[in-house]
């Protein structure tokens, strides 16, 4: 049986398909042969017996046989045609034409001529190896002249030949429709299966093709509603997202060396600059030097901050984020603020904030409030003014800058995409690509729009944690301003 599975499983799936088939063809087949053919027999046995049972020879006859048995010398013809007909006395002695075979004398027929039983119906072979099937019924012997009461049985017999011999022709004709059905039946499957399995090889095809080329823009042509056509939806929506997935990989290894090209240059620049000067021997000015290594300095935090960004973004927008707590959003908020109030120390930053518990990243989710703020900073003209609210889950951040054209609203969120108007300014364009990751993997949506008067309005929305805050947590509003 094992031997059996692996060879099986060796084969090609439309073999394997059209090979089962065919064996399930062939044990229907067979099962409603040999059903067929007991039926048959059984009906062919039974309309014999009926026969025999029906079987009427003239008494006339009887008694002429009888006496001929005795010593006479005249047996008129046989009125019983296809079959045997013999007299039987208790003593199992036999009366029987000349001219027919004899048949042997079983006890039951003996029991019958002793009026032990009324018939007797079975098979027996006769003295020329012919199989009959016989029949003895008790012979009112009262007319047979010379005979004691009781003691004659007459046999009917007929050739099982009757039976067995359409039987055969039932055989030879079942196996032939048989072989000729299960043959039939294993060209359909393979057929079927040649048929049902091209869409399997189109695609298995294509699969070769994506490995063999890397090539994600081939696409199979989906017919119908069935699990093949399913499957090659699949396929499709699948190179579509690898194709999607490669562009925007190879999209963000061009965007991050060309932000990562700007600061390595002026730091190469500055660089040379010192080594220069202190190959040649030619010192720089107190001045000039404390400039440059504050350049140096600046490009190399902001290299920092590129890379931290960068390894943020590396993560698979479908990766699991850290663990989810419950956190206080207007006490990150209030944290977020303080570092906003820092960088900005000559802008007026007013805050409104409502208690409201999340279930979020606190690292990320921090970090995701600052980007917001520091982008308002960033933007807000000086000694201008930037107003925090946060009411019932909706975080707003308002500024009184330039603010961000209609037709440059829908790219704010892409990776590295920085307004022409901010280009001279710090930044790499990866916060707000950051915020909003942050804020869907925490349930939630983000909006930029225009502000009513001028500058930019920055809207997240959150869902509220479903248990109750910790407690000790500080649950009364801050309104502050500076």
């Amino acid at each position: 049986m094992t031997g059996l599975r692996r060879r099986l499983r060796a084969l090609p799936l439309r073999s394997r398909l059209a090979l089962l088939v065919a064996m399930a063809v062939a044990v229907a087949v067979a099962a409603v042969a040999v059903s067929c053919w007991f039926v048959t027999r059984d009906q062919l046995q039974q309309q014999l017996d009926q026969s025999l049972r029906g079987s009427k020879v003239d008494e006339q006859y009887l008694t002429d046989l009888y006496t001929y048995c005795k010593g006479g010398t005249t047996l008129p013809p046989r009125p019983f045609t296809g079959g045997t007909v013999q007299l039987i006395d208790s003593q199992g002695t036999v009366c029987i034409a000349p001219d027919a075979a004899k048949l042997p004398v079983s006890d039951e027929d003996l029991e019958v001529t002793t009026r032990q039983r009324s018939y007797a119906l079975h098979t027996e072979t006769d003295e020329d190896g012919a199989s009959m099937r016989v029949y003895t019924s008790q012979l009112d012997i009262r007319r047979a002249p010379g005979s004691g009461p009781g003691s004659l049985a007459v046999t009917f017999a007929r050739p099982m030949s009757e039976v067995t011999d359409p039987l055969s022709t039932l055989a030879w004709v079942l196996l032939l429709v048989s072989g000729i059905g299960v043959v039939g039946a294993g060209a359909a499957g393979l057929w079927v299966a040649r048929t049902g399995l091209r869409p399997v090889d189109d695609l298995a095809g294509a699969v070769e093709h994506v490995a063999r080329t890397e090539d994600l823009t081939v696409r199979i042509p989906v017919e119908g509603e069935d699990e093949i056509a399913r499957l090659s939806r699949s396929f499709n929506s699948m190179t579509s997202s690898l194709a999607t997935s490669r562009d925007r990989q190879s999209q963000l290894i061009a965007d991050a060396g060309h932000e990562l090209r700007t600061p390595l240059t002026s730091l190469r620049t500055n660089i040379e600059l010192l080594s220069r000067s202190d190959d040649t021997g030619r010192a720089i000015p107190p001045e000039d030097r404390k400039a440059l290594m504050a350049s140096v300095k600046a490009q190399m935090t902001e290299l920092a901050a590129l890379i931290g960004d960068l390894q943020e973004l590396s993560r698979p927008d479908a990766a699991e984020p850290g663990p989810l707590q419950v956190v206080a959003l207007h006490d990150i908020t209030r944290t977020a603020l303080q570092r906003a109030r820092l960088r900005g120390p000559e802008l007026t930053i007013t805050a409104e904030l409502a208690p409201w518990y999340v279930r979020a990243e606190p690292a990320a989710l921090e970090r995701a409030v600052v980007n917001v703020l520091d982008n308002a900073v960033k933007f807000s003209p000086p000694r201008g003014t930037i107003d925090v609210a946060l009411h019932r889950g909706e975080l707003t951040v308002r500024d009184h800058g330039p603010g961000i054209p209609a037709e440059e609203l829908p790219h704010v969120f892409d990776r590295f995409w920085r307004s022409p108007s901010a280009r001279q300014l710090p930044g790499s364009g990866l916060g707000l690509s950051i915020v909003a990751r942050t804020v869907q993997q925490a349930g939630g949506e983000i909006a930029l729009s225009p502000a009513d008067g001028g500058g930019t309005k920055a809207t997240i929305r959150l869902p509220g944690a479903p248990q109750p805050p910790p407690s000790g947590s500080t649950l009364s509003g801050d309104r502050s301003g500076s």
